[in-house]
């Protein structure tokens, strides 16, 4: 694609969760149409696409029809299986590109590329077997993680290890799978950073936000981060490092720890990002647009900010508070369309603002 695209093309969308949802809304407001590829129905994306193409990731009659409908094709989750990226990419440009999520779909892959980067990152190594599992105790020690190579989210497929002597448990507990132990990191605070980059080179980043988890699920984001002006232009140039390594067209969001030795980087997505949400009432340009300009082969906007946000997510039972937030004059309210609030399931979120300080 060698020209930006014009209002009335069809942007693919692989995955029909909340944030194709908002990438639908986004490119309807710049006039293109979408088009979700989801294995389920009813999703959240399908009730603001113009089309959703509901069939599994190793149809390749669906997977045909859907190269060949659209004007480019984007995507809203990693784990997308190559059989379906190596038929696609043969029919339509995919941005972000083959190599964003090579790197992101695994989790060992992404430590050694952001180390090979130059960017610091916590103690790994990789899992294969109990006897690697006790060689990378050995070496990186415990209080630990071991993780799944690939899949896991939310707090899923993780095991921390308070002592070596947990490591045949931790180990049991991936049933299986390929994992990466990491050292545990010593920090005051996680923060993250939504940049862009457009196809011929330029990158915009949004201001960094500050994490809290509550159950391995992101509870809040908090703009402007409490961290000093230089590591927040230090996370800022991070992003930049990334995005230009990866010859990234598009968002992703990268997550740091900040730490007294300066910033860890913690995974990367490559992708929009709930970290990222804040945007949408918090600058005029949001993250969602910014990636649909993007792989449209738009200029990007600055993401500037105009207002101090809290972003929080909605979680199960959160639900019940719908009637006090929409009546709250500083509550921007996004909900999923999802039927059932299910314990642990984002049900949507809210951006409270306030005064840019």
């Amino acid at each position: 694609m060698t020209k930006p695209l014009p209002t009335g093309s069809t942007i693919g969308i692989l995955g029909g969760g909340q944030l194709g949802r908002m990438l639908s809304v986004a490119a309807s407001r710049l006039g293109f149409k979408t088009c979700i590829f989801e294995p389920g129905g009813d999703c959240p994306a399908s009730h603001v696409a113009n089309y959703h193409l509901q069939a599994s990731y190793d149809d390749r009659d669906a997977l045909a029809k859907f190269g060949e409908a659209v004007d480019v094709i984007t995507y809203e989750f990693e784990n997308i299986p190559a059989s379906a990226l190596d038929q696609l990419e043969a029919l339509c440009e995919v941005r972000p590109n083959r190599r964003a999520l090579t790197v992101s779909q695994d989790r060992l892959t992404e430590k050694a590329f952001l180390q090979d980067i130059g960017l610091k990152v916590a103690p790994f190594m990789g899992v294969s077997s109990l006897d690697d599992m006790h060689k990378a105790v050995a070496q990186i020690g415990a209080p630990s993680i071991l993780k799944t190579r690939t899949l896991g989210y939310d707090g899923k497929g993780q095991a921390r290890l308070r002592s070596p002597d947990d490591a045949a448990d931790a180990f049991a507990a991936m049933k299986g799978a390929e994992a990466v132990l990491e050292g545990f990191v010593d920090f005051s605070c996680e923060i993250s950073v939504i940049g862009a980059r457009a196809a011929d080179g330029q990158v915009a980043c949004f201001d960094p936000g500050e994490n809290v988890h509550r159950d391995g699920i992101l509870h809040t984001t908090t703009v402007p981060a409490s961290v000093s002006a230089a590591l927040r232009t230090d996370a800022v140039l991070i992003a930049g490092r990334v995005l230009n390594a990866l010859d990234y067209v598009g968002v992703l969001g990268v997550e740091l720890f900040v730490t007294p030795s300066g910033l860890i980087v913690n995974e990367i997505a490559p992708r929009v990002h709930n970290s990222g949400h804040w945007t949408q009432n918090g600058c005029l340009i949001d993250q969602f647009e910014q990636h649909i300009r993007a792989v449209a082969g738009w200029p990007l906007g600055d993401g500037g900010r105009h207002a101090d946000v809290v972003m929080e997510n909605l979680i199960g039972a959160d639900m019940d508070r719908i009637g006090d937030l929409s009546a709250d004059p500083n509550v921007g309210l996004h909900l999923y369309g999802k039927a059932d609030a299910k314990a642990g399931r984002k049900m949507g979120h809210i951006n409270r603002i306030s005064p840019k300080g």
